[in-house]
Formats: C-alpha cells, structure tokens, sequence
C-alpha cells in the first residue's frame, strides 16, 4: 500500500507541523488578529468623527450608571386555570410517534413537558430502527417552533405571499380559499397530485378519495434525491418496481458503489443498526468481522466507514461495476459481458473483491447509489450470482421509501407545458421549483396551470409559484400512520394542538373532495378518518386482540404493529445484463469530474431552515454552515502534499479560497475544502444549499447559505438525474472566505513533534525545534505532554493484529499508571473508597461503532438547551457544542481509513479544571460528576484553559437571550438576533436544564437531570437505581450503540462490562486525570491486496 502512514492525523497543516498550526493549538482562546478584522468588510463601519465618539461614551457612562439602580424587568408566570389532567408539572410525558419526511423514517418517542414536544428518542418497540435515530430526527423538534412556517392559508401573488391583511390578524380564513379553490375545480379537472415518497396508508386512501371525486387525478411521487434507476431496474429483473430488504447484519461481505447507506441511502437508521453488528469487537480473542469496500471518489460518511475504498471517477462507475461483474461471473461459471474497461491498476483491485465476494457466496452483499439503469441491474446480477436474494436481499418485506422516479416528474412539465393539467398540488416535501436540474422549465411550465396550491409546511420556492397556499401541519400536530416496509405499521400522534391557523393535507383533499368520509362536525375529523380506516384495514390483520378499542390503544400506546410476513417466493432474476452492460455510464474524457452528494444534516435541501442542522459539522470535512468544494490532495513525499490548483487552505483559523466552478454552463462560486479521500481529478460539491427562500417574518435562516448546484446535474435517456458532472472547470483563487468555518482544528489535544520517521521537525523559518517533548516543563517521557502520535488519544488495529494491540494496549497503560503512581498524593488509594456509598457514573464509547452520524451530537443540543451561534461565531472558534466528534485519519494518504470520536466532558476524578476556579463554580460531586454551578462563574476560564480535553464552552455573547434584562445586543458582527431570541423557537428548551447567559463556563453534565429523574423514580418505586433507569441524551440517540452509560460499581451494569474489554484505554490517562470516559479501540479489516 503506498504512502502508508502508522498513526493518526487531522489535515495536512498538523501533519506539516505549519507554524500557524502550533500557534493556534497553543492559544488557548483564539482570535483572528487585529489587522484582518480590521480589513474585514463585515466589520463594523465607523463612520463617526470625535465629536460623535465622545457624546457616544458619554451615554455609554450614563447608561450604565443609571441601569446599575434600574428595576429588574418583572416576568410573569401564568398558571393553569384548570390543570389537563394529563400534565402533572415537572413530569415528562411521552408519546410514540413517528418521524417521515419524505424518505426519512424513524419510530419515535417525543418527549412532552407542560404540553410542549421538547425531545425525541428512538422506539425501541420498532423492528425497523431498533431505537435508533439520526440527527434529522433530533432535530425535527425544533421545527415545529419555527415561526418562519406558515401561519395560516393565503393568496400568492407575483411570486409573494399576500399578506396585505395579515399584519392585522385578518388574513384569509381557511373557508374563504377553500371556496376560491373548489370553484376552480370540476369532476372532470385534470388534476396532478406532487408529493414526495408516500409511507402512509391513510394518506393514499384519502388520495383514493380524492379521486372518487376527480377522476381525472394522478398523483406524481417525486424525490429529489432518488433511487430511480433502482426501481427501474427491479422492474426489469423482478417484474416489481420496489425496493427490497436489505440485511446488512447478514453480511459477511460488502461492497458499496457511490451508495451512502450509513448516511442519506433509502434507510440509514434501520442499515446502521444492521451494519454495526458484524463490526463489533465483543470478544479479544475474535478473529472474524464483516469486511467493507466501497468504490467512490467523494468520501462519504459510509466510505469513511468502509475497510477499503477504492477510488473511481464519477463516469467510470459504470466500468468499475461491469469489471466487478465479469470477475464474479469468472468465479462462479456465467457468462461475461462487455464494456467500459478500467484502467489497468484499478481494473486489478477488483480481482480481489470478488474473490472475497464469492468466498463469502450467500452472506455477501453488493448495493448501489447510481441512478444509471443499466448499471442497477448488473448489480442484481451481481447479487443473483452470489446467492444474495433470500439470504441477505429479500422482497418479503419491500421497503416502501424512496419510490419516487424521475421520469415522472419530467412527463408532469411536458404536460403542463401542453396545456394537458388543469390543477397541481404540492405536498409537503416537494420543492421541484428548486432542486431540479431543469427547474426553470419547471417554472415556466407551472405558469400555464390554472390552479396550483402548496400544501407546504413552510415557504418554498415552489410555493410562491403557486395560486394559494394552504399549509399542513407539523407532524408533532398530526395525526396518521407510516409503512416503511411491507408489514411494519407505525402510528403518528399529535403531541401538541396546532400552533398555527394550519390543516392537515389529508383534511383538506378530502374537503375539496366533499367526501362525505371526513367529519365535519369532529373536533379531530383525521382522528376519525384514521381510526375509522384502521379498524377496516388493519384490525383484521391480527388476531391478537378480539375488540377493535384493545387493539388500537395497544397500539397507539406501542407507537408500532407488525405483521408476521408470509413466505414470499423470491423473484427470479430475469434481466438482460447485456442490454445493460451497453447502458452503463460512459467514461468521459480526461478531465476533472465533479461528484454531487446529499449530507446527513441539510439533505436534499428539506432541512435547510433548521439552525441545529445547518449547525452540526459536516463528518467528514467538519464545515458548518454552507456547501464547500471537495478538492483532493496528492502526496509528494515527506510532509509535502499538493492541492488542486495549489489551493491554500488554511482550515485552522477560519480561512479559505474562494473558487468558481463551472459545470453544464452554470457557475457557482464557493469556498475550497482540501479533502483527505477525494480522488484526484475530481472534486466534490453537497447539494441542498444555495435556497432562495426558506421563510419569512424575518427568520428565513437558510436562505442563501451555500450555493444551488441543482442547474449543473443532468438528465439521462431514461429521465433520471444524474449525480455527477464531467468536464468541470475549477478557477484558482478568486478571494479569500474569511469565515470559512472549520472545527476541525478547533480545541484540539496536542500536535505532532515527529514526522513519519521519528525525526523531529524543524521551523523552516527560524530553524527552531518544534517538539514540545523536549521544550515542556513536565516532560515525563517520549509522548507525554507532546505529540498527538504518541498521546493515548486513539488507538487502533487490524483485526489479525488484535493480540499485538491488546498488549500495545495495556503495555501504555501500565507505562501511564507508573508513572501517574510517582507522586506524594496517590490517588487510587482512596478514590475507590470515595465513591463506594453510592454510584459512580460512568461512559464507555466504542470507536468501532462509532460511524460519525451525528446524532448523539444534534441530540445534546436538544436536551441541553445548547445553542446556536451562527457560521461568523463558529469561525472565530466560538462554537458551543457539549459534544464533539473529532474526526482523524489513518492509513493510506489517498485512501485513509477513518476514526471518530465522540469529545465530552470527561467527569475527571482528578480533574485540573477544578482546582483552578477561584469562586469553586466547577466542583466534584460524591457520585463522580464533574459539576457546574453557573451562578457561580465569573467567566475567568481558567478551568478551559486547564482542560486537556478542550470540551468546555464559554459564552462570549448573550447567545440565548438569557441575561435578565431584555435583550439590547445584537450579534457582534451583523444585525441579526440570536436564534434563540425568538419567543416561539424558546418553546423547545428543556425546563430541567438551566439557560446560560454570557459570560458563564458551560460543558457536559453527563445529563445529571436524567440522573436525578432516574433516582426519583427509583425511589418513587422502593428501589435502588438500575442500570437501565438512567440513559444519557447521547446514549438513547445512537443507532449503533456505540455509547453506554451507567453506574460503575453495579458490576452487573452494561457499563462496567464493556470497561473491563482489554481493547479499552482512557484517553490522555498519562496525565493522571483520572477520566471517567473510557474508548474501545478502532478495529477494521482492510483487505491489504486491495
């Protein structure tokens, strides 16, 4: 393997040693200097003369004094005048639910506090997500207190949302555009329903209804992020356009082509809790775990995951999967077919992956992201060959997301161009105004249709191409049900009465129906509607419950039913791989590639008005905030990489080149990423960003964050997009992105002395020594107090080389125990007996499970009260996440593999925060906790700047709007308030968890209001606390279990069983800090002949 690198690395600035880098990492409390702020065009403009200055700090003085005898603000507190007898103050109440957007699904529970939603958890009663949940989900919450949705029905004109009346609470009532739009409606309209993938059996029956009354209805499924070629394809093979079940935890082998399944891929949540358990190290002496390709040239989260990634061009995918195809069919006796060939090098690799492939015949598993046909059904060919369908592939139970084609939505514009569609309805969900490629013709088209009306949540380019606007609900307010795979039902409760003057879609179709299905006179007519649709559909499916009330409020209180699946004979594959292999992309000429992806936060662009998710870093570039250019690296040689186009990124302090990218003709111009993975020739772009309108009464959060690249993909002969584009022009820089905000290199733990030969590093500038080890006051030996290389900060292995690693293991931990014992206060001889009385919390966090979601990170924001402080504030390193999760490579420079780990708060029992406040705010608790008292702090930081983990959070502005009096500042840098100072958006904060204000310490509290919830329960029952009463916000978020919390002393605890794992460690235990966080070691499986 070329270009091996032993250890762990950042980026190319900490494997280089760069000067600024050892600065930054060495400033406590960074901040750009003074002259580029100054020159900064944001900064404030001054233009005031001395006169003006002077009367300014005059009042300045004057104000100050007079507020320092002002009253504070008197704040009332209403109580209930008839309590509901299902709140009890103080009291969480939950309610199983389920999350879908479109694609996205998960069984939920949402956590309820004096009738406000405030969290969601994961339903462990699903066998879909096991109780797991991504960071969507998480942030689902905020979304309902969003007061840039729509506050009720209005008219749409020139391209604005009629709000003439509005501003005095007289906009139109929902009966008044309910008469507008029936009078444009007849029984023969020719009317197109566009809604996004349908999981709701109650939806399509109103849909069904709909109908009974316009016959001439058609509904268009469109999702922007589709698997198109994949539901062509199985119709060619299968005879059924459905996707199947996929069981990852049934593979022994995988291999992935451009297909995030771990990410944004059909069902992340459901494949991440598969995939993990064949990657899990339970035994030392295990010797066998799955083993991973993935063939891509951007680095996907499923790719960073991946044992071997095998880089090729967005164009020769389609070649690298015929070769792949030609091997197997080698190997197992069929036919080969011709193609696109590779080039010889990596044509090779794929001779080895096969051979793994039909090694492990019947427990493999081959899966595709591509929306090229052709290719599709090679890869069912592929999977035919190995014995795949039955074993690890089954249509028993078909999955129901991701059913949209584009096709479809294609035939709709040429309709409507025609003059063939009299009315469209948008669904929430939709945005074809936006992220279509040809979504001007889009536009154009629309304009011909009489009647156009979005249902949409909140505003959207399509909605203002509309007539009207009626929204529906917040799904927190609906009421409705989900198939996510064929026999798997889940309910959708309303946990919270509509904040808004909104109707649910389903409600309003069956009103323009005039069904007479729909309950007018009911004070809930979906309720009934979808209770009246369950007793005849789904009561009958069971015989369980004899009487139809058992059943349904069984089910409601379980969130979930499923149905046993009957014995489904598998299809017979019945493509022509040979008409498929003559489909398959094209490699382009020589040339620079760009390959388009979906995030696991912002995705197809739904989640751009979301704060928490615009918010939460990246995986794998670890940028916030907007969509950067992926550009590659290649390796020179000793320290020496370089960047397309010689791109200068300096990640580290907020820095980057701004470039213009031209594809298809359009240009964008964005900020450059320098990206360990990317293949070299092509570069990477997300899409989703670049939105025009996501909002408005002023809280359009993620209007123009990033650019739309939606104009620079294609559209195949088989009218699906196509996620990539050849021929792209990339411009050396054309200016300097001075809040590019990167946090990767923020807080970090310690920097390289060495290169990858033990040599120490010289300043190239001054010729000095750079290694801290021999210029520290407490050197305690090679490592200690330098280097990150050598620090125990991450250890990992290959799975042949466990034993070598176990004894590396525990060989530095007897090392750091010596030398820890060598000191006048040894602190084992007592900290044992100190917490014996009572419990000793405790996390353990497997880095082989760890896959990077970000979930458990979006879900500490939620439950903490953390909050939002805006790209400008992340790049001046002022970001206030409890929990990070550093990214760091190892391996191959062109193909590293990848680690993450989850940063918290330590809750060190030898903790060097503590003994450095002077006002005692930060103190050690009897059950291990480190604590914080914030009325305490006065904001010294002394106890950051003694932190050797870097996980606590200073809050340099009033990002909460919690200081007493009214809020009088706005953001330093710009106009705009904090998130968190408008009212609605307040009604998400967690009443147990104190609001910070400025100037307050805050980190980690190892969710200690769930820890006393958990005692207070425990008492209420005459018990002691068990291992399962208290599970941390992070913990119960994971789909991968990854994270386990408890009670150390309770030998029989999940926690104090994984601790014992010879592979754990604790991280930086040279320094004696006695952490109470201890990591499971990294394991992979790389194919070494790849």
């Amino acid at each position: 393997m070329k270009n091996q690198n032993k250890e762990i690395w950042i980026g190319t600035d900490q494997i280089a040693n760069d000067p600024i880098y050892n600065e930054i990492t060495n400033q406590e409390f960074y901040e750009r200097p003074i002259s580029e702020q100054l020159a900064d065009d944001k900064t404030m403009d001054l233009n005031a003369n001395r006169r003006d200055f002077l009367k300014y700090l005059g009042f300045g003085l004057g104000a100050a004094t007079i507020a320092a005898s002002c009253e504070i603000p008197i704040r009332k507190a209403i109580p209930y005048v008839i309590k509901p007898d299902e709140i009890v103050p103080g009291v969480a109440t939950y309610y199983a639910s389920s999350f879908v957007n479109g694609g996205d699904y998960c069984a939920i529970l949402v956590k309820t506090r004096e009738g406000r939603p405030i969290k969601i958890e994961g339903n462990s009663l699903s066998s879909v997500t096991k109780g797991g949940t991504s960071a969507r989900a998480q942030a689902s919450v905020l979304s309902l207190y969003d007061s840039g949705r729509f506050d009720g029905p209005y008219r749409v004109k020139g391209g604005k949302v009629d709000r003439a009346d509005a501003k005095f609470g007289k906009g139109p009532s929902l009966a008044q555009i309910d008469k507008e739009i029936m009078a444009k409606l007849n029984s023969g309209s020719r009317v197109r329903i566009v809604a996004p993938t349908i999981m709701s059996p109650m939806t399509l029956q109103a849909i069904a209804d709909f109908k009974a009354t316009y016959a001439n209805t058609e509904v268009v499924i469109y999702d922007p992020a589709s698997s198109s070629a994949l539901l062509q394809a199985n119709e060619q093979c299968f005879g059924s356009a459905t996707i199947p079940a996929y069981s990852f935890d049934k593979a022994e082998v995988i291999v992935g082509f451009e297909c995030d399944f771990l990410g944004t891929w059909v069902s992340p949540t459901e494949f991440a809790t598969q995939y993990i358990k064949n990657r899990k190290i339970t035994d030392a002496k295990q010797t066998k775990m799955s083993r991973h390709y993935q063939v891509e040239a951007h680095m996907s989260l499923t790719g960073s995951n991946a044992d071997n990634r095998i880089l090729v061009k967005p164009s020769h995918q389609g070649a690298a999967i015929v070769a792949l195809y030609n091997e197997v069919a080698a190997l197992t006796g069929g036919s080969r077919v011709s193609g696109p060939a590779l080039p010889a090098e990596t044509a090779t690799k794929f001779k080895a992956v096969a051979k793994d492939l039909v090694a492990a015949k019947g427990k493999a598993l081959v899966v595709s992201g591509s929306n090229n046909t052709g290719e599709q059904v090679l890869v069912n060919a592929i999977n035919a060959m190995l014995d795949s369908y039955g074993n690890t592939i089954t249509f028993a139970n078909a999955s129901n997301q991701r059913q949209g084609q584009d096709k479809n939505i294609q035939k709709l514009i040429r309709e409507m161009a025609s003059g063939q569609v009299d009315a469209v309805f948008f669904f929430e969900g939709v945005n074809p105004a936006y992220d279509l490629p040809n979504s001007d013709k889009f536009r154009d088209a629309a304009a011909k249709v009489k009647l156009k009306v979005s249902l949409a949540l909140a505003p959207n380019e399509t909605a203002l191409a509309c007539d009207f606007v009626v929204p529906t609900n917040h799904f927190l307010e609906s009421w409705g049900d989900a198939e996510p795979k064929k026999g798997h039902y889940s309910l959708i409760q309303p946990t919270i009465a509509p904040l808004f003057k909104t109707r649910q879609a389903e409600e309003s179709l069956l009103t323009w129906a005039k069904s007479d299905k729909l309950n007018k006179d009911s004070e809930q007519p979906v309720y009934d509607y979808l209770v009246a649709f369950w007793e005849a559909n789904m009561f009958p499916k069971q015989n369980r419950f004899t009487t139809f009330q058992n059943f349904w409020d069984s089910t409601l209180h379980d969130g979930v039913f499923e149905v046993p699946s009957a014995d489904v004979p598998e299809f017979g594959f019945g493509g022509d791989v040979n008409a498929a292999a003559a489909k398959v992309r094209k490699p382009a000429a020589d040339g620079l590639e760009l390959a388009f992806f979906e995030t696991v936060t912002i995705g197809d662009g739904k989640y751009a008005s979301n704060p928490w998710l615009q918010e939460m870093p990246d995986p794998i570039a670890r940028t916030v905030w907007g969509n950067n250019l992926a550009v590659p690296l290649k390796y020179e040689g000793g320290i020496r990489f370089t960047a397309l186009n010689d791109l200068n990124q300096r990640e580290m302090y907020g820095s980057a080149d701004f470039v213009e990218v031209e594809a298809k003709g359009q240009k964008v111009t964005t900020s450059a990423v320098r990206q360990f993975g990317q293949m070299w020739d092509t570069v990477g772009l997300a899409i989703g960003y670049g939105r025009e309108c996501t909002g408005y009464q002023g809280r359009a959060i993620g209007d123009k964050v990033g650019v739309n690249v939606y104009p620079m993909m294609s559209i195949d002969a088989d009218g699906n997009t196509q996620y990539y584009a050849a021929s792209v022009k990339v411009s050396e820089s054309v200016g300097k992105d001075k809040d590019f905000a990167c946090v990767q290199y923020h807080h970090g733990m310690g920097m390289t002395g060495k290169d990858k030969d033990g040599k120490t590093i010289k300043d190239q500038s001054s010729g000095k020594d750079l290694n801290l080890d021999e210029h520290t006051s407490m050197t305690l030996g090679a490592g200690y107090q330098g280097g990150i290389v050598d620090r125990s900060i991450v250890y990992k292995a290959h799975i042949n080389e466990l034993p070598e690693l176990i004894e590396h293991i525990q060989e530095k931990r007897s090392e750091a125990q010596h030398l820890n014992d060598q000191t006048l206060y040894p602190f084992d001889k007592y900290v044992a007996d100190r917490y014996s009385q009572s419990q000793w919390w405790a996390m353990h966090v497997d880095l082989s499970a760890c896959i990077g979601c970000g979930a458990c990170q979006v879900a500490c924001v939620a439950e903490n009260n953390i909050p939002v402080v805006g790209k400008f504030e992340v790049s001046r390193h002022h970001e206030m996440s409890w929990l990070r999760i550093d990214r760091y490579f190892f391996g191959d420079y062109e193909t590293p593999n990848v680690v993450y780990q989850p940063m918290m708060c330590q809750h060190c029992d030898n903790a060097p925060c503590e003994n450095v406040c002077p006002v005692n705010a930060t103190n050690h608790s009897s059950e291990g906790l480190n604590q914080m008292s914030y009325n305490r702090c006065i904001g010294t930081r002394y106890c950051a700047n003694n932190c050797p983990y870097k996980v606590r959070r200073f809050n340099w502005l009033d990002y909460t709007t919690a200081d007493i009096f009214p809020i009088n500042e706005n953001y330093i840098n710009g106009e705009e308030l904090p998130y968190t100072a408008d009212n609605l958006m307040r009604m998400v904060l967690n009443p147990d968890v104190t609001v910070r204000s400025r100037g307050v310490i805050e980190k980690c509290s190892f969710c200690v209001q769930r820890i006393q919830e958990g005692k207070l329960t425990a008492k209420r029952e005459g018990r002691k606390v068990k291992d399962t009463d208290v599970k941390t916000a992070c913990q119960t978020a994971c789909p991968t279990g990854a994270i386990v919390f408890g009670d150390r002393n309770d030998k029989t605890a999940e926690v104090a069983k994984r601790s014992a794992h010879p592979l754990n460690y604790l991280a930086l235990e040279e320094i004696n800090v006695q952490s109470s966080v201890t990591y499971q070691a990294k394991v992979v499986n790389r194919n070494e002949a790849v």
